[in-house]
């Protein structure tokens, strides 16, 4: 009927306020808010295959920004945030392509910990994960059965020097990984080709063990290596990593603390820490409150560290 969605369309929508501040922070020392929604519509033609389209605004792209609510490059306004068409190949195989996504949207990195911050929501898989920013992206995996999937990425930079162009973002990439109910681990790679005068490779490793134990907790961790090189020969050997703790069953919520780089060092420098803690309640179906403590290190002589205190209230419907 017209006016109405298809019986195989559906809706979900998400809201976000946050408030706290950041000691030492440029520009969110003081007490903050910040807001965001979300939209996300997804259709299927024949019952296996998924269209979504995602919409998304906000007024959070200078405020308390590891919460990462965003505001699509101009508060207040909603944006198309990605759309996507996910397909099935055969019977184990599954394939995707998308306009503002992820690359490794199909990947199925090892990791248990969710926390809420934007520095340490990756557990280690910083940029052999693909996030490019580019505009076009392809992704397929492959389901072996008993937990074991290899997948594969794409991402380009389409609407400017096209796809797969010397003057082009190119990035591809793959990864192998076993999830368990216990355990799981995960070995990524990305090869990322900004432009003609550089070429960049990432490598990461993740893993989790749940022990199922009641009270204790599961634990993620990541480690990534890089190679940053340019064409004149000369490269920077780069890492990062994280470690995360888990309770999934705390005092009817989510706990975690966590403790990684924030993103890469190269060996030659002192790799600045992010420390964080955060408790997950749901207050009712569909209404959640989050409050985030954190401390980032800074090697910076003379710069004090950031502290954090964020607490975020999210519903969903």
């Amino acid at each position: 009927e017209a006016g109405t969605f298809s019986a195989t369309t559906s809706a979900s929508f998400s809201a976000d306020m946050a408030i706290g501040s950041v000691q030492n922070a440029a520009n969110q020392e003081t007490i903050q808010t910040a807001y965001g929604f979300s939209m996300a519509l997804m259709t299927s033609f024949t019952g296996d295959d998924s269209l979504d389209v995602t919409l998304s605004g906000g007024n959070g792209g200078g405020a308390l920004t590891e919460f990462d609510i965003t505001n699509m490059g101009a508060p207040d306004f909603v944006a198309i945030d990605g759309i996507s068409y996910t397909f099935p190949i055969g019977e184990k195989a599954t394939a995707l392509v998308g306009v503002d996504v992820d690359g490794s949207s199909l990947y199925n990195t090892a990791c248990l910990y969710s926390g809420p911050s934007d520095t340490l929501d990756n557990c280690g898989n910083w940029m052999s994960a693909m996030a490019t920013d580019s505009d076009t992206a392809l992704g397929v995996t492959y389901e072996f059965g008993n937990g074991f999937t290899a997948s594969f990425g794409y991402e380009g930079a389409g609407e400017t020097n096209g796809l797969a162009t010397e003057e082009g973002l190119d990035a591809f990439g793959g990864q192998l990984s076993y999830l368990g109910d216990q355990y799981g681990i995960s070995l990524t790679y990305a090869k990322i080709e900004p432009n003609t005068t550089s070429s960049d490779s990432y490598t990461a490793i993740n893993g989790y063990f749940d022990p199922g134990i009641e009270g204790v907790p599961s634990i993620s961790a990541g480690y990534e290596m890089g190679d940053d090189e340019s064409e004149t020969g000369d490269a920077s050997e780069l890492s990062a990593y994280f470690i995360g703790l888990q309770w999934d069953d705390f005092a009817s919520g989510t706990a975690g603390v966590a403790i990684g780089s924030q993103g890469h060092y190269a060996e030659s420098e002192e790799e600045e820490l992010m420390y964080e803690a955060y408790y997950s309640y749901a207050f009712n179906d569909g209404m959640t409150i989050t409050p985030l403590i954190f401390i980032k290190d800074k090697s910076t002589p003379n710069v004090d560290d950031e502290t954090g205190i964020l607490v975020k209230t999210s519903f969903s419907f």
